[in-house]
């Protein structure tokens, strides 16, 4: 069990700040986490047991998790871009998907088009993610939707997100998810997020 990647996997979950997994090789003893208000505790621990699932399929029992949560002005809300809207339209059988996002003070829109299909609005939602994005990262930066998926873990719809990261022709793949609530496509433009906010702050123009 690879401890030090499962926490990595961890803190990026949404609206968490810092992550400890405690255990060994082969067992998992405790696991603190720091979250904002966002969500209650125990969705904050669902998700983390949806999450180690989902990614390394294990099993974690909710006695281990503890969450510490702490209102937004007491921490640093970091480099990170913020969804601000989600617009998708049908005209006929092409759909438009329109992101905006908020990011130090810019507004970032990005949209697409695409056949109006459910097997592929999810992934124009991504893309328009990635045109938002791009107005402010360099242009040697390349991003693309390698997939995108929302399957049902237990009893919880996750979306998971995987992006194409081409700088110097160097390939990196990132893996970003986030659980659905109430809209599914907020949580996939959050699964894209989750797979760049570590990278977007070094490559912003």
């Amino acid at each position: 069990m690879d401890l030090a990647t499962l926490q990595a996997k961890l803190a990026r979950l949404d609206g968490v700040e810092a992550v400890r997994v405690v255990g060994t090789d082969s067992r998992l003893e405790e696991i603190h986490v720091l979250a904002r208000v966002a969500k209650p505790p125990k969705q904050v621990v669902r998700d983390v047991q949806s999450l180690a699932a989902a990614a390394f399929g294990i099993d974690v029992d909710r006695r281990i998790v503890s969450v510490v949560q702490l209102a937004d002005g007491d921490m640093s809300g970091g480099d990170r871009p913020a969804i601000v809207d989600v617009f998708e339209a049908t005209n006929g059988s092409r759909a438009s998907v329109r992101v905006t996002l908020e990011w130090n003070d810019e507004m970032l829109t990005g949209e697409t088009t695409g056949a109006a299909a459910t097997a592929t609005r999810n992934r124009l939602v991504a893309e328009a993610v990635l045109e938002a994005l791009g107005q402010a990262l360099h242009a040697e930066a390349s991003f693309a939707v390698a997939s995108v998926d929302v399957p049902t873990l237990g009893s919880r719809r996750i979306a998971v997100a995987q992006i194409v990261l081409v700088t110097n022709q160097t390939e990196r793949l990132m893996i970003g998810s986030a659980a659905v609530d109430d809209d599914e496509s907020r949580a996939v433009v959050r699964a894209v997020l989750d797979a760049l906010n570590r990278v977007v702050p070094d490559l912003r123009r």
